[in-house]
């Protein structure tokens, strides 16, 4: 026997009871138009005044000018004590034995300017650029040694969208385009004019790498740096690299930061400075360099930390309960190194590759301590509490280039950053 079942009303009819006949419709001839929801007497509170109703309940704002949320100021004075450091490299060292190149040296010689243009190529422009707030027109790249210091620039405090704020540096190019090259590369020495642009721009790819290189300064692989050098040099470098020491820091060569202490707020790096050659007489010719490259930098999560060498690693239970999110700090780094190409028709050498010559380096805002195989970078909060030797140095502008940079080791103050 097959049962029926009764109708089941869809979800658009009306039950008996709902029709617009019904006698007792409060909403008869309800209209919801414009003039409806004019007139209406309560209003519904936007979803920020809710919000600020219910955190003013304990916390009510001053009576008699408006309410901002409370940050962090860290003052500006005119003499920032952070620290330099000075490191000198030593004169480098002749190649032993002469060799007489074959068919595989002219073939890397060859090879040198296009392998130098496809890795410049590969790490951009820097087309992400942080906002602009200097007055300072923009400067291009050196080409002469300057005649007087970088300007002053109002005392301003860094944020991650101004990492530049009260900084000179702000108006001078970013990354490679901060390095001047010279105007003609005429044959030098024992060098063709081919050679000796191959030979320059061997070297620019060596300070775009060591430098600049996002790879290199978050502490990463340095094997592109390795490429780059000579046989000797690149040996020294690796072993510096897997097991730094205050005579054998990495940091001599490349910069690099630990991302646990240190970490890039932008993709720019500002850049100052400029190449230069000349003959070196039978031996071949000698590169010149002198730039200066500014990190912008925000504190890593154990930024302020005591360093194992500096007997523990624990600090407070609210030290890490402290928001350092918005602490922006600059590291300004120096560089003065020559760079030789010797005769491989005298010299047992890489064709295209330099050796490095005489170098110093300045660290504006670092620790004086060294020896980590990072560049340390102090931040304003770590200053109160800085271990490790007190700065005995003269007080130094970072951005004065004017000056050559000393011989041995100090450790200083800044007058800016």
């Amino acid at each position: 026997m097959v049962g029926i079942l009764p109708a089941v009303p869809t979800i658009d009819e009306p039950r008996p009871d709902e029709g617009p006949g019904r006698p007792d419709d409060p909403f008869e001839g309800l209209v919801l138009d414009e003039e409806f929801v004019r007139s209406a007497t309560n209003k519904e509170a936007s979803g920020r005044a809710r919000m600020l109703t219910e955190r003013w309940k304990n916390n009510p704002p001053p009576e008699n000018g408006p309410w901002r949320p409370t940050t962090e100021v860290r003052p500006v004075t005119e003499i920032r004590r952070s620290r330099w450091r000075r490191r000198a490299r030593p004169v480098a060292r002749y190649p032993r034995a002469r060799w007489r190149p074959g068919l595989g040296s002219a073939l890397v010689l060859l090879l040198v300017p296009v392998l130098v243009l496809i890795g410049l190529a590969s790490l951009g422009d820097g087309s992400t650029l942080p906002p602009k707030s200097s007055a300072l027109p923009t400067v291009g790249a050196e080409t002469a040694p300057p005649s007087s210091a970088a300007p002053s620039v109002d005392p301003d405090v860094p944020t991650p969208e101004r990492p530049w704020a009260g900084s000179p540096a702000e108006a001078w190019p970013n990354g490679v385009e901060g390095i001047g090259m010279p105007d003609s590369t005429p044959a030098t020495g024992v060098f063709s004019a081919k050679q000796v642009a191959a030979n320059v721009e061997a070297v620019k790819a060596y300070l775009v790498a060591g430098n600049l290189d996002p790879q290199v300064l978050s502490g990463g692989s340095a094997q592109h740096v390795l490429d780059l050098m000579d046989g000797p040099d690149a040996k020294d470098l690796a072993a510096a690299l897997a097991h730094p020491g205050a005579e054998h820091d990495p940091t001599s060569w490349v910069s690099r930061f630990d991302p646990a202490r240190a970490v890039p707020v932008t993709d720019q790096v500002k850049v100052q400075g400029r190449i230069s050659f000349e003959g070196d007489g039978e031996q071949g010719m000698l590169v010149h360099t002198d730039v200066t490259y500014v990190y912008a930098l925000r504190p890593g999560p154990d930024a302020g930390k005591t360093s194992p060498g500096d007997g523990g690693t624990a600090l407070p239970a609210s030290w890490a309960q402290v928001d350092r999110s918005r602490v922006v700090d600059r590291e300004i780094v120096r560089r003065v190194q020559d760079f030789r190409f010797y005769d491989p028709k005298h010299y047992k050498v890489t064709p295209g590759k330099p050796r490095l010559g005489e170098g110093r380096s300045d660290f504006g805002n670092n620790r004086c301590d060294t020896g980590s195989g990072y560049l340390e970078p102090e931040f304003e909060f770590m200053r109160a509490t800085a271990t490790g030797p007190a700065p005995s140095g003269p007080a130094t502008d970072p951005y004065d280039r004017t000056k050559p940079l000393q011989d041995g080791e100090e450790c200083g103050t800044l007058t800016r950053s």
